[in-house]
């Protein structure tokens, strides 16, 4: 039988050593700062049940769902006439119960319904975790990838927005980044656009265009909604909206103007507001802040507040997004349930720091020590100099004796471990231990204390 080349799904990778130090230190980063601001870990299994999660995302989502084969001998249960009938809808179901979660945020609301009783109003919960999708795998795009998610639930307060913004800005300042955008808009605000030209039966349209302004510019938005049905009076009614200039102070004040026979669009203007004036008592630590009324982010998910986030020191996608949604569980049968939430975009954070070199060069996941040793004493005498290191919390390996030395040191070298320790003879009766620097290649004699000591 022919070996079989070893390989993983398209749209799948293997995550190296270094690598997932990388990703444990963005992983848990932003944990820590979910905790720091009160909300509770969770996780949902790998897989819900097929009706659990169809529906949800539109036809096109659920053509991307991964389904499960249901155990067994699958075939066995379903009639023979069924099978006559080619169409995978109707097949699906009978051969599928279960299937890979396509995000967060259903399993999420399906948790809050199944475990109303158990959980306290606002629920406050984050969840780091992988998701699947039959999408076709393209560079930054692929089946199974990490989702970072915060959301609040049960509280309309819009105090939950600007702690948002405050979670950004605090995790991504502690990840190194330096000069990145949170921009804010509100579906309100669009509603209103929409109703001063009469066209609210088009907000998808109207809002798909502006949101392209910056890749098409303004004329390109004006060819866009001219094709779809806008009038040349239609544009020039919200031209002054859709290139809105100044602070966002300045940009409040002309959206109020422009907006002024909206109801709906003033109320997205004073939740904005709101969210600001609790902002400005409490200052933002490296983000810069933006009204950006093009943004829409899934319109027809958002109810309220809309957030992304985009460095600007790197050529990259939005890091993050996220907004009020009023209804999350109404599609488990629990109604009037508002919520909020964001999410960290993990592998585009990745390559950003990758890029920018912000990962830092030593790192508690890492072995910090070697201990190498030449024969079966050394190791004797190694263990219980590795059993006080590690109880003082330093990553320590002892090198199994039988090796020569040079192989021992190029062990260290390949997992960039910046310390070594030789012991050999001399070492065991004078107690004065050889403490090598990886990275200079300098050598001291060292006591045992003296190395406890050193590297705690």
């Amino acid at each position: 039988m022919a070996a079989i080349k070893p390989s993983v799904p398209k749209g799948t990778r293997d995550f190296s050593p270094t690598e997932m130090v990388k990703r444990n230190f963005i992983f848990d980063t932003i944990k820590s700062v979910f905790r720091k601001y009160g909300y509770q870990q969770i996780e949902t299994p790998t897989m819900e049940n097929l009706s659990t999660l169809t529906g949800k995302y539109g036809e096109e989502g659920d053509k991307l769902i991964f389904k499960i084969l249901n155990s067994g001998d699958f075939w066995e249960e379903v009639e023979s006439k069924k099978l006559e009938v080619i169409n995978s809808k109707k097949l699906t179901p009978i051969i599928s119960e279960k299937a890979l979660r396509y995000d967060l945020t259903v399993p999420f609301a399906r948790y809050v319904v199944q475990h109303q009783n158990d959980i306290t109003l606002p629920f406050k919960r984050f969840q780091v975790q992988p998701v699947w999708r039959a999408d076709r795998p393209q560079k930054g795009r692929y089946r199974e990838f990490y989702q970072c998610d915060a959301d609040v639930v049960g509280s309309s307060s819009l105090l939950n927005e600007a702690e948002f913004v405050l979670i950004y800005d605090e995790a991504l300042s502690k990840l190194g980044l330096k000069d990145f955008t949170i921009k804010i808009n509100n579906r309100k605000i669009l509603s209103g656009i929409a109703a001063i030209i009469n066209k609210v039966d088009q907000i998808i349209d109207l809002t798909v265009a502006i949101d392209k302004l910056d890749k098409i510019g303004f004329e390109g938005v004006v060819k866009e909604l001219l094709e779809k049905g806008f009038t040349e009076a239609d544009i020039e009614k919200i031209k002054p909206v859709i290139l809105l200039e100044g602070t966002n102070t300045q940009k409040l004040e002309s959206l109020r103007l422009a907006l002024s026979n909206s109801t709906i669009g003033l109320e997205g203007c004073d939740e904005i507001a709101t969210v600001f004036k609790y902002l400005a008592v409490c200052p933002l630590k490296t983000a810069k802040l933006e009204l950006d009324i093009t943004l829409a982010r899934g319109l027809n998910y958002y109810t309220g507040a809309i957030f992304e986030v985009k460095t600007n020191e790197v050529a990259m996608g939005s890091i993050g997004g996220g907004g009020r949604y009023d209804d999350l569980t109404g599609m488990f049968g629990l109604k009037g349930l508002t919520g909020v939430g964001i999410s960290f975009g993990a592998d585009r954070i990745y390559d950003v720091m990758e890029e920018l070199g912000l990962f830092p060069a030593n790192s508690n996941q890492t072995t910090r020590l070697l201990i190498c040793c030449f024969d079966k004493e050394g190791e004797f005498f190694g263990l219980p100099l590795m059993r006080q290191l590690r109880d003082k919390g330093i990553n320590t390996e002892l090198y199994p004796a039988g090796a020569k030395l040079k192989k021992q040191l190029d062990y260290a070298n390949s997992k960039n471990i910046p310390y070594t320790i030789i012991i050999g003879s001399e070492e065991i009766e004078s107690g004065l231990l050889t403490l090598k620097n990886m990275e200079s290649g300098t050598q001291e004699k060292v006591s045992v204390e003296e190395v406890v000591g050193g590297l705690t």
